[in-house]
């Protein structure tokens, strides 16, 4: 069984090549829910944002995620891209805010 927690690890393993920080941290993940089981796989279903809806990486950082998501077998994804709300620096985790030199 693929947990929750070993999804949101991979999705930390997506790092956002402008800022290197990783999505989780830049708060742009809103949203991962387990959703049962499908023909004995994991059905998971997952929020995410961008910075601005023109982010010109949005494709590669898409594309980096599903390969991460990849590694975990057994597991099926629905990736949704939302805007609604707007990311807002509010949404970095005090690690983030840490390695981007915002906080000590």
């Amino acid at each position: 069984m693929v947990t929750k927690d070993e999804v949101v690890k991979k999705l930390s393993e997506v790092i956002d090549p402008e800022l290197g920080i990783n999505i989780v941290d830049l708060g742009l993940v809103y949203k991962v829910e387990r959703k049962g089981k499908k023909d004995g796989r994991d059905q998971f279903y997952i929020e995410i944002t961008f910075t601005t809806p023109a982010c010109p990486l949005l494709n590669f950082m898409l594309d980096n995620l599903k390969a991460k998501l990849d590694e975990l077998k057994d597991a099926d994804f629905d990736v949704r891209v939302v805007f609604e709300p707007p990311w807002t620096p509010d949404r970095i985790s005090k690690e983030g805010k840490r390695k981007l030199g915002i906080e000590k």
